[in-house]
């Protein structure tokens, strides 16, 4: 099963308990001990234990798999060798608990959407995902509450406070956003508007931002994301990065 798995380039999983040898510009022992080793139809290779999200020893893609039975056909050998740079794993299991082999098929897009520090660092950088006209002055900007994510201006000179929240803002981000704006207000001589940027808002969210005299801005964390893939906006995301530091 395990040599026409490798010559037909599937998937392969094997629970069991192995020692695991590796070859190459070091050297290394896995003593013996109940294990997940994954092998992808890519060439790559992974060694789980129980527990624990990083393989204790892997491979990248690339590497010819062999198998071969050993010690009278007591031992399972598995061998993934590569070539550039040269070195090899040797997977001996002496006992398998479990044996999949998988025609597995993935085109499924991958997207990564932003952080609400991406988030913030986007709208920096592109104000317009506020509104129009907006102007930033300051970020993470300390009040009594707390810090502010975006501290600017509106088009009318109005002061504004942005709080931003990367999920469906809920009651206590409405809340929170007041006391900025309340701080703020004991502060300045001049107007002071709350806009909460999310994605979206929860059930009976609105109604209370109308009673505090609040705004609500649809910001899409995709769309942050996209703008911050940009050549020149990666640079002034480092700069930012740099200034937090």
């Amino acid at each position: 099963m395990v040599r026409e798995a490798f010559s037909k380039k599937k998937t392969l999983l094997i629970v069991g308990n192995c020692k695991v040898d590796y070859y190459g510009r070091a050297s290394s022992r896995l003593e013996a001990g109940e294990r997940i080793v994954i092998l992808k139809k890519d060439g790559s290779l992974l060694v789980h234990r129980p527990v624990g999200y990083e393989p204790v020893n892997w491979q990248p893609s690339g590497c010819l798999f062999h198998v071969s039975a050993v010690a009278s056909g007591k031992i399972l050998q598995i061998r993934a060798v590569r070539r550039n740079p040269v070195e090899s794993i040797r997977i001996g299991f002496d006992k398998v608990f479990l044996l999949c082999v998988l025609s597995l098929v993935d085109e499924g897009v991958f997207s990564l959407h932003a952080s609400e520090e991406d988030m913030q660092k986007a709208i920096l950088m592109k104000p317009s995902l506020v509104e129009e006209g907006f102007k930033p002055i300051s970020y993470e900007k300390k009040v009594e509450p707390g810090f502010m994510d975006v501290y600017g201006v509106d088009k009318q000179g109005h002061f504004v406070v942005v709080e931003i929240k990367r999920k469906t803002a809920s009651r206590e981000a409405v809340l929170q956003l007041s006391r900025y704006v309340e701080a703020v207000r004991g502060q300045v001589n001049r107007e002071v508007r709350g806009v909460l940027a999310a994605p979206n808002l929860s059930k009976g969210v609105q109604r209370l931002l109308a009673s505090l005299g609040l705004d609500f801005k649809a910001v899409d964390p995709k769309k942050c994301a996209e703008v911050l893939s940009k050549p020149e906006i990666k640079e002034l995301a480092e700069f930012f990065e740099t200034k937090q530091k």
